[in-house]
């Protein structure tokens, strides 16, 4: 299964959170998995970091990606394909990053790791 992190899973998974359900921390956990954390998703850590709205123990810069690297998961970009699917979609959900992420699982097939049940009312596969 390819999974893709929802900012807040991202964030849950590297302090291991007591929020992160016993089915996603599996999900994550399974080797057979693949993991993707999406640009749009640091985007979002980064923004919230510089608006004082997300402490981090160290810079959005070097942490992100030393989370990454330690928990083996992938970096996804943001490509055309995604970003052009945002005006297909329902306006189910206001929050950009999170449609973003939407777009993002439908072209490439993702299932989305996500407590967000707006997440789950678009025409992708879930898990939480």
């Amino acid at each position: 299964m390819k999974l893709l992190l929802d900012t807040c899973a991202f964030l849950w998974i590297a302090a291991d959170a007591p929020e992160l359900s016993t089915e996603a921390r599996r999900l994550f956990t399974d080797p057979a998995n693949e993991v993707y954390l999406s640009a749009v998703s640091t985007w979002e850590v980064a923004l919230k970091y510089r608006l004082g709205r997300l402490p981090l123990p160290e810079p959005p810069g070097r942490l992100v990606a030393g989370l990454r690297a330690a928990h083996g998961i992938a970096a996804l970009a943001l490509e055309e394909d995604a970003a052009l699917q945002e005006a297909k979609l329902p306006p189910l959900h206001r929050d950009p990053f999170d449609r973003m992420l939407v777009c993002q699982a439908i072209v490439h097939g993702l299932v989305v790791l996500t407590p967000d049940p707006a997440v789950a009312q678009y025409p992708i596969r879930v898990a939480w």
